[in-house]
């Protein structure tokens, strides 16, 4: 069954065949097609959909020859559906690249350390402006990958794992892949909801992953007062791992309420990628003194260390006042289309979800007839069952390639996607 994912003959989403009737089929025990298809789950390449039966996960963890579950836009298609940011807002990165050669010089050798003193150094005054307690640091090759090593460092196979639920699909797929289990937590503008914890906590949890601001696809900012909530809930959990994912950074334009320390085991991740570019495989990952110090050490018997020249790269960004401006113009870019886009959808009498962020959550009844009469009408969006354990359906939009003069006639053409207009009755 690998080999048939991996080769395509078995595409994501499709249906494998019931246990007793494969068993029938190749002559074999149904123990031994359920042992089979229980080790297919703990790698993470099929998923049990209840009544609906096993099937390929949307994106297993094996390199495929064929596509998710996201069909192709049609040519001359608008493509909302990446989760990319806008390239035309991302800062030029020649003029750095061109000073760090001429200080820099010839490519140097093994890194001495894993982060540089002076990136960790403006790394700590950066998170402390926002209240996290950053005294110990490392950096990884992106949020993912940070979270990928604290996960692996601190968990075992079978280990349950709160996640927001809709949430971020990597993170769903990574979870997946590591053998461990998915526990859902409701989303509302406001971040997970507190309820949505303790039934998490109640159920196992031994790791939370919240997103700080941006969460995608939905949108939500933890607030204040839900900061307050969760921080109250969290206490007193030394076996549990709290993780905040803050992907967004400086293009988040609401302040940030951490949880950084709710927990004796914490770690508190921020990523370039979004604000500098998605290509800049580098975040900084602050913590506890002992979870930083399994993060830096798994790296050290692994992959070394982040290069030290995307370091300067990056540290060179952080300087550079031009870049925080155009930064700042990106974030209020973000801003008018996501509201705008929102509001559009208000008027028009439907609900979307989008408070931070570059992505806008559109509640939906069917998914999959949304996303065909948009992409019939020359608008590619994201199906939300990539994000979903349990939440309701919707589709995710990203306002990175929506420019404002569209908005409207993107909400008219969502409208039209939702409430279809029934045709009229024939009459003789």
């Amino acid at each position: 069954m690998e080999t048939g994912i991996r080769t395509g003959a078995l595409a994501p989403g499709d249906t494998l065949p019931a246990v007793r009737a494969l068993a029938t089929e190749l002559a074999v025990s149904p123990a031994t097609v359920a042992r089979a298809y229980q080790e297919l789950r703990q790698r993470g390449l099929v998923v049990t959909a209840g009544r609906h039966g096993t099937r390929v996960r949307p994106r297993p963890p094996v390199a495929t020859r064929r596509a998710g579950l996201m069909p192709p836009p049609l040519p001359g298609a608008r493509d909302l559906s990446g989760g990319q940011p806008d390239s035309r807002l991302l800062p030029p990165l020649g003029p750095h690249l061109a000073a760090l050669a001429a200080e820099v010089g010839p490519p140097g050798g093994y890194a001495a350390t894993a982060v540089l003193p002076e990136l960790a150094d403006a790394a700590r005054q950066r998170l402390a402006a926002d209240g996290v307690p950053a005294g110990e640091i490392t950096v990884t090759g992106g949020a993912l990958d940070g979270i990928e090593r604290l996960l692996a460092a601190h968990l075992r196979p079978g280990d349950p794992v709160a996640v927001e639920d809709p949430g971020w699909a990597n993170l769903l797929d990574l979870v997946a892949a590591l053998g461990l289990r998915a526990v859902g937590v409701p989303v509302d503008d406001d971040g997970p909801t507190a309820p949505g914890v303790r039934a998490a906590l109640a159920a196992g949890a031994r790791a939370l992953v919240v997103t700080s601001r941006a969460q995608n696809p939905t949108g939500a900012a933890v607030s204040a007062g839900r900061a307050e909530e969760l921080r109250t809930l969290l206490a007193g959990r030394p076996d549990l791992l709290l993780i905040e994912d803050d992907h967004a950074a400086e293009l988040a334009r609401v302040p940030l309420h951490p949880l950084a320390g709710a927990t004796p085991n914490w770690a508190f991740v921020r990523s370039v990628s979004k604000p500098y570019g998605p290509d800049l495989r580098l975040a900084v990952l602050a913590g506890d003194e002992a979870t930083v110090a399994r993060v830096a050490g798994r790296a050290r018997v692994g992959a070394g260390w982040v290069s030290t020249v995307l370091q300067r790269l990056v540290l060179a960004l952080w300087r550079d006042p031009a870049t925080a401006d155009l930064v700042r113009r990106a974030a209020e870019s973000y801003e008018r289309r996501r509201s705008g886009l929102v509001d559009a959808l208000a008027a028009r009498g439907l609900t979307a979800h989008g408070r931070t962020g570059i992505n806008v959550w559109v509640p939906v009844p069917d998914e999959t007839v949304v996303v065909t009469a948009l992409r019939d009408a020359g608008w590619s969006v994201a199906p939300g069952a990539l994000n979903r354990i349990a939440a309701d359906p919707g589709v995710r939009v990203t306002v990175s390639s929506l420019d404002e003069a569209d908005l409207a006639s993107f909400a008219d053409a969502v409208t039209r996607a939702v409430r279809p207009v029934a045709p009229a009755a024939y009459t003789a």
